[in-house]
């Protein structure tokens, strides 16, 4: 599958591994400029942009738990590229916090730090591109959600509401947006073969945690990255607003 992302600006964060690697690969592939935004792994993200093709990529280092980091990182990559067309927020995290295993301080330090990553840094992200992408005659902006939005995350609950939070963040923004051509997507992946559930891939419980899906596997990073790129290629822009389930139909239960 062959992209054209020819003189585009892509932002995508949380690049340093997972899906966000595997996305950065495909549009760089496509002719795309890349910013890679990177938390605390610096040395990963300067190996991603060493394999990438092209040049004219950088990356760049943001703590998205703060309040003001991603508009910074917007201003930052404006600056050095001048634009941005694509956004992709991808990082986030995932802090299992039961409520009968969890006291309660623990539970606010949890709730606080994924509204802050997985929902209110996208959105504010996505708020401060969007000017940038109305002057420059539009863009698309793609939120990373999760299958636990709709379906219920009993032993982490705080992800699962901002994952909601997020999917409803990209219909309005759908809605506030298109007229100015600036067409916002979620993609709802389930589980995803990174490092990030690792544990769960070698634990007793994997062969439980497959069968969620009838194709019997958790999904692999291309498998998400491609439907990222095909939603930033042309031609897509009605399916702005549109919450994208690729989790091999694992969201459903019976």
């Amino acid at each position: 599958m062959n992209f054209n992302f020819q003189d585009k600006v892509v932002l995508i964060t949380g690049a340093s591994r997972g899906v966000g690697a595997a996305a950065v690969q495909l549009f760089a592939n496509g002719g795309a400029r890349m910013a890679l935004h990177y938390n605390q792994n610096k040395e990963k993200a300067e190996e991603v942009l060493q394999s990438l093709p092209g040049s004219g990529h950088q990356v760049f280092q943001a703590d998205l738990v703060k309040k003001e980091a991603g508009v910074k990182l917007v201003k930052q990559v404006i600056n050095v590229f001048g634009k941005i067309d694509i956004v992709v927020n991808n990082a986030g995290i995932y802090e299992e916090h039961p409520q009968e295993d969890t006291d309660l301080e623990t539970w606010m330090d949890v709730w606080e730090r994924t509204i802050n990553i997985c929902l209110l840094a996208p959105a504010h992200i996505s708020y401060a591109v969007s000017p940038y992408m109305i002057k420059n005659g539009g863009g698309k902006i793609i939120n990373i959600t999760s299958r636990g939005a709709s379906r219920g995350e009993p032993t982490a609950t705080a992800y699962g509401a901002a994952k909601a939070g997020l999917n409803s963040v990209s219909q309005s923004m759908a809605k506030a947006l298109g007229a100015k051509k600036v067409f916002v997507y979620a993609v709802a992946p389930g589980f995803i073969e990174t490092d990030m559930v690792q544990y769960l891939l070698d634990g007793e419980q994997a062969d439980f945690y497959k069968s969620q899906s009838p194709l019997a596997r958790f999904s692999k990073p291309e498998e998400i990255a491609k439907t990222i790129a095909f939603l930033a290629s042309e031609g897509t822009d009605y399916l702005t607003g549109g919450i994208i389930d690729v989790n091999g139909a694992s969201y459903l239960r019976s």
